[in-house]
């Protein structure tokens, strides 16, 4: 029974990889349809940035097998595309952001070479949950204020919901650990209220 167990954990781990390929796929795409980014926030973007780029660098610099980290390189290529035409829609695409993106990148690069010590990400991986969850939040609230969630994609935030469920299991059979279980249970949460608030207001648009 319990060699079953890591079986389907394990069939559920491929399945969560493999659903991150196309994660903000849906998202991306309803973007470059409407060409709109409203009800969007770039705040919460940046923090979901943040989060993926600490986790990365974490596993990749402390020599991780990447099948057990590969979600997360795969979900940052889709958030930087997700994250310029963000700004492209928005029109704020000028020489501030352009800016930060290249000293964003450069911080990124000298992670992952170790030329900045690998003790500062140890320090900032503790925070990523916060971060992750202030992510969600702060994203709720962007759609509230507009009460507009035509350019949001509802199947992107299922998939993320669904992906966050499966790692509770798969977690959970791995090595039961308290801190990445409150982790995946608060982002499971948050996703589904994120969808469901986008649900609700594609529904019931805002009137003028």
């Amino acid at each position: 029974m319990e060699m079953s167990l890591q079986h389907f954990s394990d069939l559920l781990s491929i399945f969560t990889i493999g659903m991150c390929f196309i994660l903000k796929v849906p998202q991306i795409l309803n973007l470059m349809a409407l060409k709109s980014a409203k009800g969007m926030s770039i705040i919460g973007l940046c923090l979901e940035l943040t989060s993926y780029t600490v986790m990365t660098s974490y596993n990749i610099t402390n020599g991780y097998s990447l099948l057990s980290y590969l979600d997360y390189p795969i979900i940052l290529v889709q958030q930087y595309i997700l994250i310029f035409l963000v700004l492209k829609y928005l029109e704020k695409i000028n020489f501030i952001t352009i800016l930060i993106s290249a000293l964003y990148f450069t911080t990124f690069t000298s992670f992952v070479l170790q030329i900045l010590p690998k003790s500062l990400l140890t320090l900032f991986v503790p925070i990523c949950t916060p971060i992750t969850a202030s992510s969600k939040v702060v994203q709720l609230l962007t759609i509230h204020r507009a009460k507009n969630a035509e350019s949001i994609s509802v199947l992107t935030w299922f998939i993320s919901a669904l992906t966050n469920c499966t790692r509770i299991f798969t977690i959970w059979m791995d090595s039961a650990d308290v801190l990445l279980l409150g982790n995946v249970t608060i982002s499971t949460f948050l996703s589904s209220c994120v969808m469901f608030t986008v649900i609700y207001y594609k529904r019931h648009p805002k009137t003028d």
